[in-house]
């Protein structure tokens, strides 16, 4: 048993890592080679860890450079990654500000990791994906989709067979919208389009927290939010959240389930609205 991860069967070869943070990732396995989509913090050996989950090579693809989804990358040194978001693997990959979130977002009597289980920033080889590409996985499939928002290189993976996406920060009960390198709120308007035209080949998202799939619908919803806010419509609340100011679209409980049912809420700016 790992003190750093744990791990969740979601599909008879698609298994769910959890890191100290919250943070997910998902391992799927194909006949000939599996893809490890996301590395968490790098805090522990995910590398190890996926060794005990299967004997494959596997090749590691990021949905997003931030530092609780780029993680591994350290470890494996080459990785798939959005052009767009290589410069912010590398901001994202300090060794202490991976330890700060893992030990920052860690359940109250979890695990306390020291700063020198933090895997070491090191070069890592960056090649490209992009929307429409497909991994074979040997019998396996997964296409990466672009939805630029989160961040200008985020992507999704589509798993046609069973019926899944793996869409890491992508679009949530609590998008964040108003960070560096994210997007406009016009923009992502633009990439939330773009994922529906794939939805009749998925029912459900798997992201980069929480634990339980997340009804599809949430997407439509999100572009609906879009709409609201550039007309000026939205709730517009304010809150503070990881230490900056953000307004939300939509009042939310305490956590972050909407006061009107909605799956979707979006964390953003008035200066980053509209593209300039």
């Amino acid at each position: 048993m790992s003190k750093f991860f744990t791990a969740n069967r979601i599909f008879e070869n698609v298994t769910q890592i959890g890191g100290l943070g919250g943070e997910l990732c998902y391992l799927v396995e194909g006949g000939e080679r599996a893809l490890l989509i996301d590395g968490l913090s790098g805090v522990g050996s995910l590398k190890a860890f996926v060794r005990e989950l299967t004997d494959l090579p596997v090749e590691l693809a990021l949905t997003h450079g931030h530092v609780d989804h780029a993680g591994a990358a350290f470890e494996y040194g080459v990785c798939r990654v959005h052009p767009a978001d290589v410069e912010m693997l590398y901001e994202h990959g300090d060794p202490a500000r991976r330890y700060d979130f893992a030990t920052r977002g860690r359940p109250a009597g979890a695990f306390m990791p020291v700063p020198e289980d933090v895997v070491p920033r090191c070069a890592v080889r960056t090649l490209p994906v992009g929307d429409g590409d497909v991994f074979d996985l040997g019998g396996v499939q997964i296409e990466a989709i672009a939805v630029p928002g989160h961040t200008g290189g985020t992507l999704v993976f589509l798993d046609r067979a069973h019926r899944a996406v793996y869409s890491g920060d992508a679009c949530n009960p609590n998008t964040l919208l108003a960070l560096p390198g994210s997007t406009t709120i016009e923009t992502y308007r633009q990439s939330l389009l773009h994922f529906a035209a794939f939805s009749d080949a998925f029912d459900v998202l798997y992201g980069g927290h929480g634990i339980g799939a997340v009804e599809k619908r949430i997407i439509g919803e999100a572009a609906e939010l879009c709409d609201e806010i550039m007309a000026g419509t939205d709730d517009a609340y304010p809150m503070a959240y990881i230490g900056r100011e953000f307004l939300y679209a939509r009042r939310f409980t305490g956590d972050f389930k909407c006061r009107d049912g909605r799956l979707a809420n979006i964390a953003y700016r008035k200066e980053t609205i509209f593209n300039k």
